[in-house]
């Protein structure tokens, strides 16, 4: 188990040139040298408070920038599950109607650059390269209270933005909402996704504790749009509004709303969706994306847009309806194979487990699922446990390589066997599952690897690898 309080002073693995950091000069240097800050992505527990996830540092480090952040017209989006999706969507659409969109999202999948994108187009290894060299003094300045990993990785995708001139960046919260390091802005508007049970140990034990934290992205006389939530959640996200002075809607409620699943033999099933405002009129909609869940990021997408053309923001509506058709979002219910027939989703909480297989049960026919999982050791394993017995025929259970946070794969087939009554395979390696998987099935079976990004993006590197 690998436990974090805040590390101060040197890291180790820094390089040295008379008492100073060696300065960057390449890519490799530069993302060495971020990587070696604290990475909380990288460690099992994590105390959550106000020094080691220090706003603080975070405004200390963006003055030192020139306070990039407040030179930024921006949308926030906080949640469990879904951030990622609901903001490529809100971006794919602004840039389709002709706006500089910056997005910033995490974590990535196979590339640390997928993180920034302006218009979809990855900063570019020079840029990020330049970037890094220039936060690297001011860190060093900063004493011992030395930034982390994310945060500065935050910092550089403002300061990214502001020197592209973006007209709007559209930001993904990391953990939380209240403490996270984007937590700086002042946006036009907030979104709020899915809230479900995870990061239990640093959020809460409870929905309403964890919807309190995301609710900390709530800002006064500012405008906040959520999806429809438990009433746990939605009970403590109007108290939080109501606090804040920010005024809170919910798609299906004060934003009309509705979505329905359908078949068609040209489309197979589908979602669409409707939203009208006194704006906006959006009909039948089909999703970009497959599952219930990605309908109501869609709705919850479409609803930030309505509230940006409330603010002045010039959108045709047609064009945004082709952005959003044309959305792509790796990782999330994605086939990266045909034969055998190969697809996978970082799911990563028992809640979008379930979704990943009632969207797997309506949208993909198949004889079979063989099921490659693996997850983080913090995580509410048993509950995702119980998830995957609903759709999967044979589980292979598996950890990504290198991430330090990742479960036993014998503990979870132990865990399945007692939550579930099930025998499942344990491989060492994804490498070693694939093949296992793959000497199971037939042409009608599907594989279908889940339960992180991590294991998501080793797979999909893997799959690269071979077909090189």
């Amino acid at each position: 188990m690998v436990t974090a309080t805040r590390k101060r002073g040197t890291r180790k693995g820094t390089r040295k040139v008379g008492g100073r950091k060696k300065p960057v000069r390449s890519y490799e240097a530069a993302i060495g040298w971020l990587s070696s800050h604290t990475d909380y992505e990288q460690m099992l527990r994590v105390r959550y408070n106000r020094d080691t996830f220090s706003l603080d540092r975070m405004k200390d480090l963006l003055r030192r920038l020139g306070k990039p952040h407040d030179k930024l017209h921006t949308v926030h989006i906080a949640g469990t599950k879904g951030k990622g999706s609901t903001a490529t969507m809100l971006a794919q659409m602004l840039s389709a109607c002709g706006y500089r969109v910056g997005l910033y999202t995490s974590p990535h999948i196979c590339e640390l650059r997928e993180r920034i994108t302006i218009n979809g187009q990855m900063v570019t290894q020079a840029a990020l390269t330049r970037l890094i060299a220039g936060v690297q003094p001011h860190i060093e300045k900063m004493g011992d209270d030395t930034p982390t990993f994310f945060e500065i990785l935050t910092a550089l995708a403002f300061r990214h933005f502001a020197d592209e001139d973006v007209d709007v960046a559209v930001i993904e919260t990391g953990l939380g909402g209240r403490l996270d390091s984007t937590n700086v802005l002042t946006p036009a508007v907030c979104g709020l996704t899915s809230i479900s049970l995870d990061h239990t140990h640093q959020l809460g034990k409870t929905i309403r504790e964890i919807a309190a934290e995301k609710a900390g992205i709530f800002k006064s006389d500012t405008p906040a749009v959520s999806v429809a939530q438990t009433p746990e959640a939605k009970r403590e996200l109007k108290r939080a509004a109501k606090k804040a002075n920010a005024r809170l809607m919910f798609t299906g409620e004060e934003i009309d709303f509705s979505y329905r699943v359908e078949s068609s033999r040209q489309s197979g099933c589908h979602a669409r969706i409707c939203l009208t405002t006194d704006r906006s009129r959006f009909e039948h909609l089909p999703v970009p994306a497959l599952g219930e869940h990605q309908a109501l990021n869609c709705g919850l997408a479409l609803a930030l847009l309505d509230q940006l053309k409330d603010q002045g923001m010039a959108i045709d509506d047609a064009k945004a309806v082709e952005g959003l058709a044309s959305v792509y979002l790796p990782g999330r219910m994605e086939l990266v194979n045909a034969d055998p027939r190969m697809l996978v989703d970082g799911a990563h909480n028992a809640a979008s487990i379930q979704a990943l297989m009632r969207a797997v049960a309506q949208h993909i026919p198949y004889d079979s699922m063989v099921l490659i999982f693996g997850c983080a050791a913090d995580k509410d394993i048993e509950g995702m446990m119980r998830e995957l017995a609903t759709g999967a025929d044979k589980v292979i259970f598996t950890r990504a390589a290198g991430n330090l946070r990742a479960a036993d794969p014998h503990d979870l087939a132990r865990c399945y066997d007692e939550v579930c009554g099930r025998v499942a395979q344990v491989a060492g390696t994804l490498e070693e599952a694939l093949r296992t998987a793959d000497s199971a099935v037939s042409r009608e079976d599907i594989i279908c690897v889940t339960g992180s990004f991590y294991l998501v993006g080793e797979a999909k590197a893997l799959l690269a690898k071979a077909r090189a």
